[in-house]
């Protein structure tokens, strides 16, 4: 559950409050560090591994096949066999093959990841067929070790799989709700789907725990700024994407939520004490250990209380192997974040970055830039002694037992009929609506404007940022929540902003959807003002992040969404209308405005 606390007035304050919930919660704290489960234990969806199989398995493998295992790339296009020419001719210019099928052979490769640029996920059929036939290649070539195939499909604002499967609230929406059930739910929809299209690791759920309201990179992706409540649904999820069939990588260790910089483009540093990691990072990722989460996913940050050495997390040994292995006694794998983000290639180069990340403790290598020489630096430094076959062993070993428990070595392929029988079926859309309707947060509703009585057929304009769909399916969300309010008995359009302010007059009110309103003046803040000058009620809608409402004007109303996809924009017109009543809560606070649990209802 979210808990209240006292307002929040500063991002000092909030981690002082923050660091306090924590120790009310978690007591001494360590108690329970060392408690995860052994990898050879049976696990919701899991079976247990033969491990003196897998032992031979690996014995039998060449170097070369070892470490093509521990590297998981991209692969361009929507066929295994048959890309498109585009997509052909970018796999020759990067791999030197034509084909994704060639390249799982080529390299040997332990896992391929998907994304949408690059044309990997267009349908669920598509995708299923697309699993086949790298599997098929996979299980046909070299030491015939099946692949574990992955993808960052978080829901909310990270997902790379849309239409028509079920797209579901993200993290911070969840923690709305501050609801372990619905966030069960909702990670066994996400699982089941992506088990179908024969996706068996997901990099979800986020562990961090977001405390700053600058973060650039994490923002809604995380649950909240409650160490103990992000952990609950941490564990949550955990549990309920494995019990799907799914390996669940919590992400992004030792914790990136106070950070200023995007890792993608920069190297961010942390700047919590050792003190205040205890308090506020490691509970999640504790959580997520005790659950008897497969995978979890380091972070490319510079974390000077836990490694003064100057080096990001991946490549750290005191973080990998002295923290998360030795003192949370996490023995599952370890996998770096893309190995091609500006934050991991500051300091080293392409050829160092694979060799420091296996001595720093990781097990799988994510998407480096330059695949070739990735695994000729590692062959490399095994043939000169800097990296132990046995290390390799080691990590080959962990990845193989985390395939087996997933049942991979024996598991029937991806098809359309498994598709069709999970992929977006009613049942699912259904229970993403109702998870939906209790994550919209009412945070203002001075005069009483809402709910809009639907009966009288009230005339509503909306208008504000449209954000790109991140799946490329939804949306735009202005017309999608307007359309939703007149199937729920309102009179609604959409309007761009540049047309809102004369399109207001004789309106009952005017919907603005705003999106990361920086401080200061801006186009947004400009827009509310002009639209209040009018005289018509407006109520304000932050699709993004929830700190919108301290930078704009007071409105009518205010409510923050924590996403702009179809299924959080009909949750809101359902509470515009009173179809639905408020019931999330802020699970960060929204300084100078709202405090942490803060939310209204009718």
């Amino acid at each position: 559950m979210v808990r209240r606390v006292p307002y929040l007035a500063s991002r000092r304050n909030l981690l002082a409050a923050a660091a306090m919930v924590a120790v009310t919660a978690a007591g001494a704290g360590s108690a329970a560090i060392g408690a995860h489960r052994s990898p050879d234990d049976p696990r919701p969806g899991a079976a247990r591994p033969d491990r003196a199989r897998l032992r031979r398995m690996l014995d039998g493998m060449s170097l070369a096949e070892k470490v093509g295992q521990l590297f998981v790339s991209r692969a361009y296009g929507h066929s295994a066999t048959d890309p498109d020419p585009a997509d052909a001719d970018q796999n020759q210019a990067l791999f030197g093959v034509r084909t994704a099928a060639e390249l799982v052979s080529r390299y040997h490769l332990g896992g391929v990841v998907y994304f949408a640029w690059a044309h990997n996920t267009r349908t669920p059929h598509q995708i299923a067929e697309l699993s086949a036939g790298l599997q098929q290649s996979a299980r046909s070539t070299g030491a015939r070790i099946p692949l574990l195939l992955s993808t960052d499909q978080e829901h909310g604002i990270i997902a790379r799989i849309g239409k028509p499967a079920t797209l579901l609230p993200g993290a911070m929406a969840l923690g709305a709700a501050a609801s372990p059930t619905a966030a069960e739910r909702s990670a066994r929809i996400a699982g089941a789907e992506l088990a179908a299209m024969g996706i068996r690791q997901d990099y979800a759920p986020v562990a961090d725990v977001n405390v700053n309201p600058a973060n650039p990179v994490i923002g809604v992706r995380s649950f909240g700024s409650d160490p103990q409540a992000v952990a609950d649904l941490v564990a949550a999820q955990v549990r309920s994407y494995q019990g799907a069939g799914v390996a669940a990588t919590a992400k992004h260790f030792p914790g990136h939520g106070d950070t200023e910089t995007d890792s993608h483009v920069g190297l961010p540093v942390m700047r919590h004490t050792r003190a205040q990691w205890e308090e506020l990072d490691e509970p999640p990722f504790r959580a997520a250990v005790e659950a008897g989460v497969d995978a979890i996913m380091t972070a490319h940050i510079v974390f000077p209380a836990l490694d003064p050495s100057g080096d990001p997390a991946t490549l750290s040994r005191p973080i990998v192997t002295g923290i998360l292995r030795e003192r949370l006694g996490f023995r599952g794998v370890v996998v770096t974040d893309a190995l091609d983000m500006a934050g991991v290639r500051q300091k080293y180069g392409n050829d160092r970055i694979p060799v420091l990340a296996l001595l720093a403790g990781c097990d799988q290598l994510l998407n480096p830039p330059d695949l070739g020489l990735a695994q000729r630096s590692v062959l490399a430094a095994v043939e000169n002694g800097e990296l132990a076959e046995s290390r390799i062993d080691e990590s080959v070993l962990r990845i193989l037992e985390l395939k087996a428990r997933r049942g991979l070595f024996g598991d029937a392929l991806a098809s359309t009929d498994r598709v069709d029988a999970t992929v977006g079926i009613p049942e699912h859309l259904t229970t993403a609506d109702a998870i939906a309707a209790g994550t919209t947060t009412l945070l203002a509703n001075p005069a009483g404007l809402l709910p809009f009585d639907a009966g009288e057929a009230p005339e509503l304009l909306v208008t504000g940022t449209d954000p790109v769909s991140p799946t490329g399916t939804t949306g735009p969300p202005t017309d999608v929540l307007a359309r939703a309010l007149t199937a729920l008995g309102c009179r609604a359009t959409a309007a761009p902003p540049a047309r809102a302010v004369a399109a207001a007059a004789g309106k009952s009110a005017v919907l603005v959807c705003t999106y990361n309103v920086p401080e200061g003046d801006s186009p947004q803040r400009t827009l509310i003002e002009d639209l209040r000058a009018t005289g018509v009620p407006v109520v304000l809608l932050a699709v993004r992040n929830p700190y919108d409402a301290a930078r704009l004007p007071v409105c009518s109303a205010e409510l923050a969404t924590y996403s702009w996809t179809d299924v959080e924009m009909r949750a809101a017109a359902r509470v515009l209308t009173g179809a639905a009543r408020p019931s999330g809560r802020l699970p960060v606070p929204v300084p100078g405005r709202y405090p942490l649990g803060h939310g209204l209802t009718y």
